[in-house]
């Protein structure tokens, strides 16, 4: 498994359409073999931050698979004209540190 972290600055004015395309986008992203979950999270101090988070099945899956779908064109083009917005986007694998569910421990 790996963990694809996309870091946004969304200007307030642009935050409805930039929930509204990846909405839409969620489509291809839940129609994808290789994607197992994704999220939005906007950040709390700093309201134009946000971070999407899609766990794929591996680093071949997304790069290999998703985007060489057909389903990919169509995603891609829903989420470009926030691309210039894009602070990091980065793929992680996760350490041996963490909780039983891997959430934040207590």
């Amino acid at each position: 498994m790996i963990i694809e972290y996309i870091r946004y600055t969304i200007p307030a004015e642009q935050e409805q359409a930039f929930l509204s395309a990846y909405r839409d986008a969620a489509a291809e992203l839940r129609g994808s073999e290789h994607c197992l979950d994704y999220e939005i999270s906007r950040c709390v101090e700093e309201p134009t931050s946000y971070v999407v988070r899609i766990r794929w099945d591996s680093l071949e899956g997304h790069l290999q698979g998703f985007r060489r779908s057909a389903a990919f064109p169509s995603f891609f083009a829903k989420v470009k004209p926030f691309f210039d917005r894009i602070q990091e986007m980065r793929h992680y694998a996760l350490t041996d540190i963490a909780s039983a569910t891997g959430g934040g421990g207590r």
